[in-house]
């Protein structure tokens, strides 16, 4: 859309406000909010200014400068605000005009442009799977002498005694009985397709919702595929959308990895294949899973990768709460047809030629997916270059049900890392190949992994209250 069909379009829907926003390092969404009236044609020229060093892992204070400069092929109108707001996804600049290099939006058009570059294809298509949890309450404190957390629903397992409830209406989800029930087990129907309705009103393709497997209130909505940067650009509307949605019915959405221990978490399997204009790189028909050699080589390239890659798709201490055995969890590092106990799965059921791809169900929605899903491509684009095999290395395809394999047989299959920790060293020892085509500066890498050792370190520093369970009457 063009610079004058926005201010046209501002005009056409009384739009009152202009929310120009711009997306951390974390993932997280911020914004600056200008009267319409102060929007013209040079705004989307010389940008909108703001402080960097008030932003986590961004500026130091001497260098605070910073310009969003908006993109016009991101707008929606609110659905939230009371007065007419039109918001618009910016990429960040610093003063002299230059990209900045920790901007995560850039990154990922930076990675578009690689993969055009390469020779390989003209677009790298994806589409996640962002599950959620919705809780009718939560409460959590961490301080000198307090550490707790406390969630509950009117769904959960947990209180089929509960008397609060005026009579208890009983219709409780099951621990890991919460796959797709109807009425009156799944109360959250209503919830998700008001959700639902806001998506498609602000331009996303939604294709399906349902409950999931975990008890208290887990969810999932899916929406159609696009190219790298605009399906992060969905994903940030998407989280926008259920956040505020689950707060109009006086619940809260979370898209934490493990909110609950001894359930199901959340992840964010992600779908993926590149394109040569019209054709579809990833088919070929009788091949194993109809999967062509370079979407071979793309899943190679994940798989070797994978340790240094879920720095970037897993990045919190509590993805690896849920990257745990037993819990349906992508732990193994293996590809397989239709099998969900791998790392990478090739669905198999009702595909054509160009819906054929890869699913790499690891990650979770606490990446942020502008540098999650350019890591993904990145990590793939190095398989096919350096025609990394991936059953030559061991990694499939394994057909058979790995959480039945005996503890020898599984030694035989490589792992995820088992913490934030062991992710970032992987990181560390295996950042070359995003640093190609300058798509990730070292200066960001090395930026992101001590701003994500803090984390880890304040986790690990932190009295746990299991430890109490286990040690106070030593």
């Amino acid at each position: 859309m063009s610079v004058e069909n926005v201010l046209e379009l501002i005009k056409e829907k009384d739009i009152q406000f202009v929310d120009f926003r711009f997306v951390d390092l974390s993932g997280r969404a911020h914004h600056i909010t200008l009267p319409a009236s102060e929007v013209d044609g040079d705004t989307f020229v010389n940008g909108v200014a703001f402080d960097g060093s008030s932003i986590a892992g961004f500026r130091g204070i001497e260098e605070s400068d910073m310009v969003m400069m908006p993109d016009t092929e991101s707008i929606f109108v609110d659905p939230f605000t009371e007065h007419p707001t039109l918001n618009i996804m910016c990429n960040i600049f610093t003063p002299d005009g230059e990209r900045y290099d920790r901007d995560p939006r850039s990154i990922a058009q930076k990675a578009e442009e690689y993969l055009q570059k390469s020779g390989v294809g003209t677009a790298a298509f994806f589409a996640p799977e962002s599950e959620f949890f919705i809780f009718d309450d939560v409460r959590f404190e961490s301080s000198m002498h307090t550490s707790f957390y406390s969630v509950d629903s009117d769904e959960a397992a947990w209180n089929t005694a509960r008397k609060e409830e005026g009579g208890n209406l009983g219709f409780k989800i099951k621990v890991k009985g919460g796959y797709v029930p109807v009425a009156p087990v799944d109360t959250q129907q209503d919830i998700r397709s008001e959700m639902v309705r806001l998506l498609q009103e602000s331009g996303l393709r939604v294709e399906r919702h349902h409950h999931e497997v975990a008890t208290a209130g887990q969810g999932e909505i899916n929406f159609r595929f696009d190219t790298l940067t605009k399906t992060a650009d969905n994903l940030m509307k998407y989280k926008y959308i259920i956040h505020n949605v689950a707060r109009q019915y006086g619940k809260v959405a979370t898209f934490m990895p493990k909110p609950l221990f001894g359930d199901n978490g959340s992840g964010m399997h992600v779908h993926q294949s590149i394109f040569d204009g019209d054709t579809p790189l990833f088919y070929e028909k009788g091949a194993y899973a109809n999967l062509s050699q370079i979407a071979l080589h793309y899943i190679g390239g994940i798989l070797y990768h994978a340790p240094a890659l879920i720095a970037l798709t897993n990045p919190s201490t509590n993805s690896f709460k849920r990257l745990v055995p037993g819990y349906e969890a992508p732990v193994n590092l293996v590809f397989s047809k239709g099998n969900r106990s791998a790392a990478i799965r090739i669905p198999v059921a009702a595909v054509t030629p160009k819906g054929c791809r890869i699913e790499f169900r690891t990650p979770d929605s606490t990446a942020n997916p502008y540098l999650a899903f350019a890591a993904m491509l990145l990590a793939g684009l190095d398989g096919i270059k350096r025609k990394i095999d991936p059953t030559a290395l061991g990694y499939g395809p394994f057909d058979r049900n790995i959480y039945e394999l005996s503890d020898e047989e599984k030694k035989e299959i490589r792992s995820v890392p088992g913490s934030l920790d062991e992710a970032l060293d992987a990181l560390e020892a295996d950042s070359e190949f995003l640093t190609e085509g300058g798509v990730f500066s070292k200066d960001f890498i090395d930026n992101y992994v001590a701003f994500k050792r803090q984390e880890a370190k304040a986790v690990a520093i932190r009295v746990h209250p299991h430890e109490y369970s286990l040690y106070f009457d030593c």
